[in-house]
């Protein structure tokens, strides 16, 4: 599982070491596309098998889900990790993602996140408002048992 926080650079190469408690869920490789924010997702070929089918189920006649499919796939590229445990991001993605230099790692579960630390520390401060956080996670329903 995909947990924590890191903060990585990007080399002049594109390159981006990996946490080294990713690299074991990442022994076959993994795909990498745009994220729904500003930011990358990272996933393993498994899990990313598991949203192309969960996706091919949508109607290719509807407009939101070609969008979706445009999103996911036309930007995602497979990659593999080296002996070093650096994973190379293409330079279109690393555009689509804002990624310069320095680089937050979010773990996500099934998938971590790459973020240019600027734009994730907006991000951060903004969604970690406890008042608007109450109300609108409220749908969630989520409980402890």
């Amino acid at each position: 599982m995909f947990l924590g926080q890191y903060e990585h650079s990007i080399d002049d190469k594109g390159r981006l070491t990996i946490p080294a408690r990713y690299r074991d869920l990442l022994v076959d490789g993994a795909v990498i596309t745009q994220g729904f924010d500003p930011n990358l997702i990272v996933l393993s070929p498994t899990s990313f098998q598991i949203l192309i089918d969960r996706v091919s189920e949508t109607s290719i006649t509807d407009p939101s889900a070609r969008d979706l499919r445009r999103l996911l796939f036309s930007h995602a590229d497979q990659i593999e990790i080296d002996k070093v445990g650096r994973m190379l991001i293409p330079s279109f993605l690393r555009e689509a993602g804002e990624l310069k230099s320095n680089i937050t790692i979010l773990g996500m579960g099934k998938y971590f996140e790459l973020w240019s630390t600027d734009v994730w520390d907006a991000h951060k401060k903004a969604s970690l408002n406890s008042e608007t956080n109450s109300q609108r996670f409220t749908a969630f329903e989520l409980s402890v048992r």
